[in-house]
This record gives structure tokens, sequence and C-alpha cells, in this order.
């Protein structure tokens, strides 16, 4: 099948030799999104994106990855602006504060300011950002599963997926595929899983057993890198990576 534009990015992240191809493209995504908020494009310098920050701020976790990606002065505008508006909010919700209902046995409602709060917390722009691309990755992960012979020896031959992208995949594929292929990419991704998780146990277990005086001599195999591995397949992410920098 011909590559297309919009197929480039998925199959990249198929043949990155990772231990989990939706993994690899959820963080390409992810830093492409740090880049436009607060990278060497200025685009927080402009309105419609300040407008867009201003209101939504960062999640816990993109705010840390901001705050390490260098550009203090970037992150200080964005600050500035956004603390502005969302202490505007708040003073406006604790000005006309409705204590939550219902009492110690009943079920309660978050009171008006519980409720900005928590609706501040569920915002991102960063999320928000990468949040319908990485929709329309798993739509053409599974075209290309359904239409692409070579994209499906790709996953059959691959190391498989971490658990919570399985789950995700599973949940998805029966929208996107019909009655055989979708029998066949079940198939396809129990195996696919069973001989990963096989593979990792091997991996981490002689790990284990390169510590024994008997076996400090003997080759590490595979297993080097067995930890960070395991800890991406049992959870997803990279937890070997290093702070994402401002090139």
């Amino acid at each position: 099948m011909k590559e297309k534009l919009y197929t480039i990015p998925v199959n990249d992240a198929v043949s990155a030799d990772d231990e989990c191809p939706i993994c690899n493209a959820k963080r390409a995504l992810e830093r492409d999104a740090i880049d436009y908020a607060i990278g060497p494009g200025a685009s927080y310098m402009e309105s419609d994106i300040r407008e867009q920050t201003d209101r939504t701020g960062f999640c816990a976790h993109h705010f840390q990855m901001m705050h390490d990606y260098g550009n203090s002065l970037g992150n200080a505008l964005i600050l500035s602006s956004h603390i502005r508006k969302a202490s505007a909010g708040l003073k406006k919700e604790m000005s006309g504060y409705r204590r939550a209902s219902g009492g110690l046995f009943s079920k309660s409602e978050a009171s008006n300011v519980e409720a900005y709060i928590n609706d501040l917390e569920q915002k991102c722009f960063v999320c928000d950002y990468y949040r319908e691309t990485y929709k329309r990755y798993i739509a053409t992960f599974f075209y290309l599963y359904d239409n692409d012979e070579t994209f499906r020896d790709k996953i059959k031959n691959g190391k498989g997926f971490c658990l919570p992208h399985m789950g995700e995949l599973l949940k998805a594929a029966p929208d996107h595929l019909k009655k055989d292929r979708l029998d066949d990419f079940e198939k396809t991704l129990f195996e696919v899983q069973s001989r990963a998780f096989d593979r990792i146990q091997e991996d981490i277990d002689w790990f284990v057993e390169k510590f024994k005086y008997e076996n400090k001599d003997k080759d590490w195999k595979q297993s080097k890198d067995a930890i960070p591995r395991s800890i991406q397949k049992l959870v997803g992410g990279y937890p070997a990576d290093g702070v994402y920098k401002r090139q």
C-alpha cells in the first residue's frame, strides 16, 4: 500500500522497534505540543493562543514538562496571564460562595468554588492540542491494519503494546474493523502480547540472575534495559526518558 502523508507518523511508530508503538506515537505528539506551546516559534505570543492558555492552563504533568523545557521567559509570560485569569475566576466564585449540599450520610454536591477548581484542574492546553490528532492516529492505525498487509505483518512480528494501550485498542477495534478483520486483529493481538510478555519475563529474570556470582561474567543478553521496558509494558510511557529540553 502506497504511504500517504497522514499514515507516515503511525507507520514510523510501528517501525520504531519499540515496546509499544502507541506510546511512541503519543510521546512524539506530546513533544510536538510542548514545542508548539512554548518552543522557538513562540506561539504563546499569538493573541488567540494566549487566550486559550489563559483560559485552560496546563495539567500538572505538562506544567512540569514546560518548566523542564527551558524557556523561562515564555513560562513566566504564560503563568502571569493565566494566574490573572484563574485568580479573577476564583475571586468571583468565592464572592458568591455556595456551600456544598448534603451531609455526612448523604451524597454531597460540590460547592461552586470546588466546582470551579475541579473544572480548571481538568483543562490543559497541551492535552487538548494533541488529543484530536491522537484520535486520528488510532483511526489510522486500524485503517492501515485493515488495508495494508505489510502493516499487519509489522504488528504480527512486532514487540506488542503496553497494557493500557492494548486495552485501548481492544475497546476501539469494533468501531473500525468488520467481523473477519476484527477476529483476525484480536487473535493477532493476543498472540503478540503473549509472546511479548514471555520475552519481557525472560529478560527481567535474566537481569536478576546476572547479580548472582556464578553469572557475573556471562552475557547480559537483552536484559540491560529490562527494568524500564518492563515498566513500560505494564503501565506505558518511558520511565528511562530524560527531561525534554528546548532544542
